[in-house]
């Protein structure tokens, strides 16, 4: 006859969904992210306070993410780009008034915020899009032959 193990949590180990899981807005997997933004941008989202901030260098979010300092700079430059997050420098005054750079502060950006952006870059593309689609049906229209710049033959 087989014993079951019964798991036994003491209060430091049982698991608190409230801490160990980090709810993202569920928007982000519409805002077209990479997995390498979304990556960082969870990362991120796990580690800010109560005022949507946190400190971890380069170097912390790449170890955390599995990628290079230089390659989790490039993402965090596209997480500012796209709304999400606001990175600011800091800097340290010593004792003696010399200023130092500090770390970097990254805020969570309210998420309506890159909805908002996204949505914008989308209705800027079907404007494009729409006009280049215009100029087309006019020019076939006169008998003009139109190949969009970058679709000719090298």
């Amino acid at each position: 006859m087989s014993k079951r193990r019964k798991t036994i949590y003491t209060s430091w180990s049982k698991p608190d969904p409230a801490t160990n899981y980090v709810p993202l807005p569920k928007g982000i997997y519409r805002i077209g992210l990479s997995g390498e933004e979304i990556s960082i941008y969870g990362y991120l989202f796990s580690l800010e306070n109560e005022n949507y901030q946190c400190w971890p260098s380069y170097k912390t979010i790449g170890k955390a993410v599995s990628m290079s300092k230089r390659t989790v700079m490039k993402y965090v430059a596209m997480l500012e780009e796209k709304c999400l997050i606001r990175v600011e420098h800091t800097e340290v005054i010593r004792k003696d008034g010399l200023k130092y750079n500090g770390t970097l502060r990254y805020t969570i950006r309210p998420f309506r915020d890159a909805e908002d952006y996204y949505n914008r870059q989308q209705m800027a593309k079907l404007e494009r899009d729409t006009e280049k689609w215009r100029v087309q049906k006019e020019l076939e229209r006169r008998g003009v032959e139109f190949t969009p710049a970058g679709d000719a033959a090298s």
